[in-house]
């Protein structure tokens, strides 16, 4: 028997988050194959901006909404620990450039740990999306909300005027930067 709802509400907060996904997983893909430095840093641009948007939404409407809700709200406290480590990815790579020893591998990393993320929040029946279906939340007004909230963003990032990344789990601990590690040499007599 065919479900009286529409796999894909437009006017839904799910339905559009995951229409989120959809265009960074496409801007991944693009990087992927992208080979000269200057597209490279215009998708990555992109990318940033995105997710820094996505990870608004679902951190000022979409989580807290969830909150006490779903059943398992310690998937709020992980997806929040998930976006603060693309965030620091995100601050790394948009103070970088295509040239830089890491910024192929960083953009990587981000695409896998998104996709991870993406993973636990649409899946079928347990990810946080199904829950929230499932706790009848108002996903339509959230929608509105959501919509309004997105094109403010996108206007006040306009250009890449992307803010400094905030961090919600992480504490600030001090880092040292050092050198990568080189490969040790060769002991002598080895063959």
């Amino acid at each position: 028997m065919a479900s009286s709802k529409p796999k894909s509400d437009p006017g839904d907060v799910v339905a559009m988050l995951k229409a989120d996904h959809r265009k960074v997983e496409e801007l991944f893909e693009r990087f992927e194959q992208a080979r000269q430095g200057d597209r490279k840093q215009a998708l990555v641009l992109e990318i940033c901006t995105e997710l820094t948007i996505h990870s608004m939404l679902e951190e000022e409407l979409f989580y807290p909404a969830c909150k006490g809700e779903i059943e398992e709200d310690e998937m709020l406290d992980e997806a929040y620990v998930e976006h603060d480590g693309a965030k620091v990815l995100i601050a790394e790579l948009l103070d970088s450039d295509p040239d830089n020893e890491f910024y192929d591998a960083k953009v990587k990393v981000l695409s896998e740990m998104i996709k991870h993320h993406v993973k636990e929040e649409e899946r079928p029946g347990s990810g946080i999306f199904a829950q929230a279906r499932e706790a009848g939340l108002d996903l339509k007004a959230m929608a509105a909300q959501a919509t309004a909230r997105k094109e403010e963003l996108k206007m006040k990032f306009a250009g890449g005027n992307l803010p400094p990344p905030q961090t919600r789990s992480y504490t600030g601990h001090k880092m040292v930067q050092s050198q990568p590690l080189e490969a040790p040499a060769p002991s002598p007599g080895a063959d």
